[in-house]
């Protein structure tokens, strides 16, 4: 089947255009490189028609609380108006473990914002929460650094290699829609001040990681297991320190 991946140029994107390739499904990569813009509509009639799924895996350029809210509200709105006049019928999105419970941080208000939408449309949906990637530990420590420490709060993670995270879209983009939430994580959970040490130990960085009363997530105030994937979820088979070994 044809299957459009919004945001397929990206980490995610091109690694589920990849699967669902070699699975025989024709997978259309669209992003504003592929002449798509989610932003201003330009190009999704095109790209979507003949399509009966549509998997949205983009992610805003920019971080800041009024650009990331004007990113998912604005291009989700345009994308779910361009799929219905298309007659999609399987509307899967990439969203984030706990994104309800860290509404203290402009980026999780505007993922809320996003799946909010999803729900309230007609079109039958799957959200994909997966749990933070390997591959961003360092980047995630850059953002609370303070001179060469990283602050963090006191919280558990349970981290997945985005290998993983794209083939838990690819069973969700193949399966039936669900109408509701699929959780992904890791094999393992850390300390977030272990998972990060070990990431920037792999990668020879000095900084030195603490735990931090007063630190927060994004600028959400973390529980213990607010990063955490509840009961039900599936957990994927490849371990941090495995994956940091093939990284060497």
């Amino acid at each position: 089947m044809k299957v459009v991946v919004i945001g397929g140029t990206g980490l995610i994107g091109s690694k589920l255009v990849a699967l669902l390739k070699e699975d025989g499904h024709e997978a259309v990569p669209a992003s504003p490189r592929t002449g798509v813009d989610t932003l201003t509509g330009e190009g999704l009639a095109e790209v979507l028609e003949g399509a009966p799924v549509v998997v949205d895996v983009s992610n805003s350029p920019s971080f800041a609380d009024d650009a990331v809210m004007e990113f998912f509200r604005t291009s989700t709105t345009h994308l779910l108006k361009a799929e219905a006049e298309a007659g999609v019928r399987h509307h899967v999105a990439l969203s984030v473990v706990g994104t309800d419970r860290l509404l203290g941080s402009g980026y999780f208000r505007a993922k809320q914002v996003q799946e909010d939408l999803i729900r309230a449309s007609d079109i039958p949906y799957t959200i994909v929460h997966a749990t933070q990637f390997f591959e961003f530990a360092k980047g995630l420590a850059d953002g609370v650094t303070v001179g060469d420490t990283v602050r963090l709060p006191a919280a558990r993670i349970q981290p997945m290699v985005s290998d993983d995270v794209a083939a838990a879209v690819g069973r969700a983009t193949v399966g039936d829609p669900v109408g509701g939430v699929v959780e992904v994580g890791g094999p393992e959970a850390f300390e977030l001040e272990e998972f990060i040490r070990m990431g920037l130990a792999a990668t020879n960085d000095s900084r030195k990681v603490v735990t931090d009363p007063d630190a927060t997530y994004w600028g959400a105030e973390l529980e213990d297991d607010t990063l955490l994937p509840g009961p039900d979820a599936q957990l994927a088979g490849t371990r941090f320190a495995d994956w940091l070994a093939q990284q060497r």
